[in-house]
């Protein structure tokens, strides 16, 4: 195979394929030739056998013209060549070249009109390309001769005055060069002027120039300064925005804000203002604190500066507590007021107009400024809330920093003053109810008041105590609004406060706190006028009133003689202390009540030293209260034990006695009894101290509690002369009366601040203590009623008396002028007590039904005593008792009379037959078994049978046994 290859190539033949490739292009794709031509088309043409022909080409040759035709076919060849085989496969290839050759042909004639008229194409092109070759000719040659046309002179005018022009625009150049770098000492005048925006607006026209003249190298170094500069103002607008925290001006605000919105920085300033206000709170109360702290220390030494502001705080003295508080105060309001005043700036003066502009840009400018605004409103409104949480910390840090339970109430109630203050700057500053503040002067309320509220009570204790139950002289008008501890209720209630002396309340219902202070002033400066405030007098002058009629009310008489002639008379009227005019008859004035023993005293009310101090101590707690509301609750709680310990003391001293308790007249309801248990179990330490493990396991509970009250020996209430000590029990039971009247007059105020939950503690101390308080009248002066009248004298003359007489007697017993005398004694001596104290009316009634029904009590036990009693008997008790009514009428006019019906039915039961007895004893039983049996025994036992009352005495006894 090698050889035919090599012998192929020494004699030059190139295989068709290698020809093809030596070709050039133009001679590989040439025409035909005719003669070509016509061969290819004198051989007879079968399409379908043609194209069969060229289908069965092999793939390979086909392919890239990389490809080695000649090599291919000989290393196709068999190994052992046949020529016949030879010659076959080549008429094959030269059939196949025949029909590929006929193929191109037809090709070739198919596209040879396309390829003439695209001939025509390229000759015209040349053509053309010829005559732009003489246009360029020519050109070149008018051109050449109109360079030849001009002269040098022409030439250096025109290059003269290019050079003019240039050195013009350079000498402008220089000249704003000259203004720019002039410009830094102008920056400088305006900075010290504070004029933020015009230096600003001049450094970015000085920048906006310097940009156009860059390509100076002077310039590049003048455009970093003006930088600088420009920073360094910024630096300088942050430090002037800083001072709007603690001095807020109008003037000054606007210079900042107006720089601010020419650097395009409008919400990074809000942002540092937010910043500055944080700082300007913490530094301030620091530095207030701190300077009291090295005041007290009393040298210069530097380590409190050192010192975190909660550690600072506990080293407040107690002298410097409460003006470091209230400069706190002061300096933390003009903070808020600074932000205050902020806001409002922004909602009266901030409608900054974006930069107008002929183009769209300005519509751009609006929505940038809109959303700037928007972005500032919301920053603001935002930052209400942040800036009082954090002035509400530093004053809880404060407040909790010391003890202030053993602080005197005037300066505890100043903090609470100063504290509500705050709390109310923080309701109007952002709607804000505190919660913070309320919490930690809860802490200390609940702490001081529980101290507090012990002292007092053991005060309360030693002033019952050492009470002597004198009447404190007090004016006719008296009221416990003129009292200093309650001026909180009568300025916001009375409408003739001058204006001068209006609390700041009445204002704050129209304006705000800072609408008040805004242009001068501060808030917290009031309460130090306050505190040395003085109140109406309401004492009598020299303990009496200044009119004629009052001189004599709270005197004690040894005679009449320095009694006004007016007093002498019958009757004065109660309300006004006047006279009656000589026109009202004798019997108008005997019909008026003679029972009240105040007829030459104007009805001033009946108080004494400690019930006045108990009113004061009310006043404060509800300063307290009214100043704190969260601890209401425990100041109502702690108002309503000094008026059960008042009141338990009065029953103590001038109540309680066990000889008539078991009377069975109902003298102490059962709502005041379980009152006065309910006392001594919650507030009265019975316990002796001796046990002392019991001691110190009840420690807690005792802590809460207080020694029962002991009356003082200068009282003595065992004296007839003195009716038993009548005037001290009048004056020390009236005072309860008019303590619970004062609580009365407060219960609407209490129940306003009472919180919901705890109303019904309140509803029950009202109707069940505070109510019960004139129930003590009852026992109190039954006990002078037990003992003013001899009773057992009357029953031993009653004893005396003959009841079986056979006759109607006319005349009355001797025991009835007795008994009567005894009552005009008893008259008598209260017109002495009276001149001591007016007795009113109420408690002469008392006096008189006790007495009375005691004299009618005694006088059926009287009647139940008798052996032996006739028709006539019974006759003649009726007589006695009916000279007794006549005669008792005209010393009193309680009508009716107490037990009259007690006694005559008693009397009349005498005449009853045996079934209406026994019915009769099973109605009645408010008569003893001892009266009832006498009943049966003496007046029935002579017209029935012994088994008649035998039957009557088991009825008897069927009622009495539920008794035993």
């Amino acid at each position: 195979m090698q050889k035919i290859k090599s012998l192929m190539t020494r004699q030059g033949l190139k295989s068709p394929q290698e020809s093809i490739h030596d070709l050039s292009p133009l001679e590989n794709f040439r025409i035909p030739s005719k003669e070509e031509l016509r061969e290819l088309r004198e051989q007879p043409t079968d399409p379908q056998a043609q194209q069969e022909l060229i289908n069965s080409i092999e793939e390979v040759y086909f392919s890239s013209d990389s490809f080695d035709i000649v090599k291919y076919e000989l290393e196709k060849l068999p190994p052992v060549l046949s020529l016949q085989e030879l010659e076959e496969y080549r008429d094959k290839l030269k059939q196949q070249q025949a029909a590929v050759s006929k193929k191109v042909a037809d090709l070739i004639l198919e596209k040879q009109p396309s390829y003439v008229k695209e001939l025509e194409r390229v000759t015209s092109l040349q053509t053309s390309l010829q005559l732009a070759a003489v246009i360029c000719t020519n050109g070149r040659r008018h051109l050449s001769s109109a360079k030849e046309g001009f002269t040098q002179a022409s030439l250096g005018l025109l290059a003269n005055q290019r050079k003019r022009q240039l050195l013009m625009g350079l000498l402008k150049s220089l000249r704003t060069i000259k203004t720019l770098q002039q410009t830094d000492v102008r920056l400088s005048e305006m900075l010290e002027e504070e004029d933020y925006p015009g230096a600003i607006q001049l450094c970015l026209e000085c920048q906006k120039a310097a940009s156009t003249f860059k390509h100076y190298s002077c310039i590049s170094e003048l455009n970093s300064k003006l930088q600088d500069t420009l920073e360094q103002i910024e630096e300088q607008l942050d430090v002037a925005l800083s001072k709007i925290c603690k001095n807020f001006d109008i003037s000054h605000y606007t210079k900042v804000q107006q720089a601010y919105r020419l650097l395009g920085k409008t919400q990074t300033a809000m942002d540092q203002l937010h910043m500055h206000f944080t700082q300007a709170i913490h530094n301030t109360v620091f530095q207030v604190v701190l300077g009291y702290v090295e005041l007290c220390a009393g040298n210069t030494d530097t380590k409190f500066q050192k010192l975190q502001y909660k550690d600072l705080c506990m080293h407040i003295t107690s002298d410097s507590y409460i003006p470091c508080l209230a400069d706190l105060c002061k300096a933390l309001w003009e903070v808020m007021l600074s932000y205050y005043r902020t806001m409002e700036w922004h909602e009266k003066y901030d409608h900054g107009e974006p930069p107008s502009s002929s183009d769209g840009s300005n519509v751009m400018g609006a929505e940038e400024t809109n959303f700037d605004r928007s972005y500032v409103k919301k920053k603001l409104e935002h930052g209400l809330s942040r800036i009082w949480q954090d002035v509400q910390l530093k004053v809880k840090t404060y407040l909790l920093g010391t003890d202030m339970s053993n602080f005197k109430y005037d300066d505890f109630i100043f903090v609470l003053d100063i504290v509500s203050r705050l709390m109310q700057v923080g309701e109007e500053f952002c709607g804000s109810k505190s919660e913070v503040l309320q919490e930690s002067i809860r802490k200390q309320s609940v702490n001081y008041f529980k101290n507090y509220h012990r002292t007092r009570l053991e005060e309360l204790r030693m002033f019952l105590e050492n009470e002597t139950w004198e009447l404190c002289p007090v004016k006719s008008s008296f009221s416990i609004l003129q009292l200093h501890e309650f001026k909180f209720m009568a300025q916001s209630r009375s409408p003739s406060v001058s204006p001068s002396k209006q609390p700041a309340s009445e204002i704050e219902r129209t304006i705000t706190l800072f609408e008040q202070y805004c242009n001068g002033g501060n808030p917290f400066e009031i309460q130090a006028n306050n505190r040395d405030d003085e109140t109406e007098d309401v004492l009598a002058s020299n303990g009496y009133e200044s009119d004629e009629q009052e001189k004599s009310a709270y005197q004690e008489y040894d005679s009449d003689s320095d009694v006004p002639e007016e007093l002498k008379r019958d009757y004065v009227d109660e309300q006004t202390g006047d006279a009656p005019v000589k026109s009202i008859s004798r019997e108008t004035l005997r019909s008026r009540k003679r029972s009240d023993y105040c007829l030459s005293k104007v009805n001033a009310p009946i108080l004494t030293n400690t019930t006045l101090n108990v009113i004061r101590l009310v006043g404060k707690y509800m300063q307290m209260m009214n100043i704190l509301k969260p601890i209401a609750f425990d100041v109502i709680h702690f108002m309503s034990q000094l008026f059960d310990y008042y009141m338990y003391a009065i029953y103590m001293f001038f109540g309680r006695n066990d000889t008539f308790e078991t009377t069975g007249l109902g003298l102490s309801s059962s709502r005041l009894r379980t009152t006065l248990n309910r006392i001594q179990e919650s507030l009265i330490d019975l316990e002796v101290s001796s046990d002392a493990a019991g001691a110190l396991t009840a420690v807690e509970e005792r802590k809460e509690k207080v020694p029962t009250p002991h009356l003082s020996h200068l009282v003595v209430l065992t004296s007839g002369s003195t009716l038993y000590g009548l005037a001290e029990r009048v004056v020390a039971t009236e005072s309860l009366v008019f303590l619970a009247e004062q609580f009365e007059f407060l219960q609407s105020h209490l129940d306003a601040v009472m919180p919901p939950a705890k109303k019904p503690f309140l509803q029950q101390f009202y109707s069940q203590t505070v109510s019960t308080a004139s129930e003590l009248r009852k026992p109190i002066y039954w006990i002078v009623a037990a003992k003013a009248i001899d009773y057992e004298q009357m029953l031993l003359l009653m004893a005396n008396v003959k009841w079986d007489v056979k006759e109607i007697m006319s005349q009355h017993n001797i025991y009835v002028d007795s008994l009567l005398k005894e009552f005009e004694q008893f008259n008598r001596q209260l017109n002495e007590v009276s001149k001591r104290v007016r007795i009113p009316l109420p408690v002469s009634n008392i006096l008189w039904e006790h007495c009375i029904r005691l004299a009618n009590r005694t006088i059926v036990e009287g009647y139940a005593n008798v052996k032996k009693c006739s028709n006539e008997g019974r006759a003649l008790m009726q007589l006695d008792f009916q000279q007794f009514l006549m005669k008792l009428e005209k010393l009193t006019d309680i009508r009716p009379i107490p037990d009259k019906e007690f006694v005559e039915t008693y009397i009349k039961a005498y005449y009853l037959t045996e079934n209406d007895m026994e019915r009769w004893i099973k109605e009645h039983r408010e008569y003893s078994a001892k009266q009832l049996t006498n009943l049966v025994n003496v007046c029935l036992g002579t017209h029935i049978n012994k088994k008649a009352r035998q039957k009557l005495l088991a009825a008897i006894d069927d009622i009495d046994r539920p008794k035993r």
